[in-house]
């Protein structure tokens, strides 16, 4: 690929990035690819301190899929690295590839951001975003596209968490990474040990911010063939946060 569109750093699995079973924990992974994405907005003059200084606009992800062969234990090195695809009418496509310490590619996954103007809370478009571009690359990590994201079976509560100071980010809203916390909640210690995700998409629908309840729901009807679903909604059920379907092995 073009070295001017890719970006790539190196990261290592300390003890606050795995989980029980000295895995590398599915938001930590998240976190890494909002790391490495800002770090190579902030290279091609779109960081997103100079956006909210020059034009009152933010970077928000809306969507993503990732897949994994295998997860990084604790103590492996990986590296993470990102490219932007040709801006559609609303959106902006990023794509990753996790590699590990040979190389070898481990994990996969495409997103979509949207310019989001903070204090209206308004989707800007993209041709109204004079943003500066490197040169855009065709290949994609995941062939295809993101489908829709729905429940096939009965939804069962599972908790409630109302969002506090420590769980917003920047943004003032629910960060992307800790809603992939809520979502392992779902499940049990057990089940984590005896399933691994093969692939997760996440639909981030509505904003979460600091006071807002979720109610977060599962539906397991298709476990026995590895794919389960989640969601957030709020008490009154009026409004999705987001969903969220993931495939196991």
């Amino acid at each position: 690929m073009d070295t001017v569109s890719i970006y790539k750093k190196e990261y290592h699995v300390d003890y606050g990035d795995a989980d029980y079973y000295r895995k590398i924990k599915l938001s930590s992974l998240f976190n890494y690819f909002q790391d490495v994405a800002s770090l190579h907005a902030e290279k091609l003059e779109l960081g997103v301190e100079k956006l909210l200084a020059e034009q009152g606009v933010t970077w928000v992800l809306v969507k993503i899929l990732v897949q994994m062969e295998k997860f990084p234990a604790l103590g492996e090195k990986l590296t993470v690295e990102t490219w932007p695809l040709e801006p559609k009418k609303l959106e902006f496509e990023r794509d990753f590839f996790v590699k590990d310490s040979e190389g070898n590619i481990i994990g996969r996954a495409i997103s979509s951001w949207v310019i989001m103007d903070v204090e209206s809370r308004e989707i800007r478009r993209t041709e109204l975003f004079p943003g500066r571009f490197p040169q855009f690359n065709q290949i994609r990590a995941i062939d295809g596209r993101m489908g829709k994201i729905k429940a096939n079976g009965q939804l069962q509560q599972v908790y409630k968490k109302t969002i506090g100071y420590s769980d917003i980010d920047i943004n003032g809203h629910l960060n992307n990474s800790k809603y992939i916390d809520y979502i392992t909640d779902c499940f049990s210690i057990e089940k984590h040990g005896q399933y691994a995700v093969d692939t997760i998409q996440v639909s981030y629908i509505s904003e979460a911010l600091a006071g807002d309840s979720i109610v977060f729901y599962k539906d397991i009807s298709g476990l026995d063939s590895g794919a389960v679903y989640v969601e957030g909604a709020d008490e009154a059920g009026a409004k999705t946060y987001f969903k969220a379907c993931i495939t196991l092995k």
